[in-house]
C-alpha cells in the first residue's frame, strides 16, 4: 500500500470508527498523538481523547451517534527524510436522529501530522480548533461546542 493511501484510510478509519459509536477504537488512533484544541488546550494520548469523547459525544440507545463523518479533499505532504507527513482535509458531519431530520450539524477542516513508526503511518498531531460552521449539534454533543 502507498504511504498516501495508507493516511488517507486513517483519516476515514477515525470516521468509521467515531460513527460506529467506538470510543476505544478511535481513541487507539491517537495514542501518541498530539491534539490542539479550542483556546490554548491540549490533550495528549488515547486515554485523554478517550475521556474527552466520553463526555461530550452523546451515544444513542443504538450505541452510535447516530453520524456520518464524511472526510474529503484531504492533501497529503511528504518529508521522506524525517518519516513524516501532513494533511489537510475537510469534515462534514451528518447527523439524523429522533426528532432531527437528516442534516448537516458541524463542518471544518483537520490539519493533521503523521509519523512512521514500525512500518507504519500514526496520527502524530491534530489540529481540532479548525471547527468552521456550525449546526444544530443538541443531539451529537453533550457539551457546547465552540465555534
Amino acid at each position: 500500500m502507498n504511504d498516501a493511501f495508507a493516511i488517507t484510510n486513517l483519516l476515514y478509519r477515525y470516521a468509521e470508527l467515531m460513527d460506529l459509536g467506538d470510543l476505544e477504537g478511535v481513541a487507539a488512533l491517537f495514542a501518541d498523538a498530539t491534539i490542539r484544541m479550542s483556546g490554548d488546550v491540549t490533550l495528549h494520548g488515547s486515554e485523554a481523547m478517550l475521556a474527552l469523547w466520553r463526555s461530550h459525544v452523546r451515544l444513542h440507545p443504538c450505541g452510535t451517534p447516530r453520524t456520518k463523518h464524511v472526510i474529503t479533499n484531504p492533501i497529503v505532504e511528504f518529508d521522506e527524510g524525517g518519516g513524516t507527513a501532513t494533511c489537510r482535509s475537510y469534515y462534514t458531519v451528518l447527523q439524523a436522529a429522533p426528532g432531527l431530520p437528516l442534516q448537516v450539524v458541524g463542518a471544518g477542516r483537520y490539519h493533521d501530522r503523521f509519523e512512521r513508526a514500525d512500518e507504519a503511518w500514526r496520527f502524530a498531531e491534530r489540529d481540532y480548533s479548525l471547527f468552521d460552521l456550525k449546526g444544530d449539534l443538541s443531539q451529537h454533543l453533550l457539551a457546547p461546542a465552540a465555534g
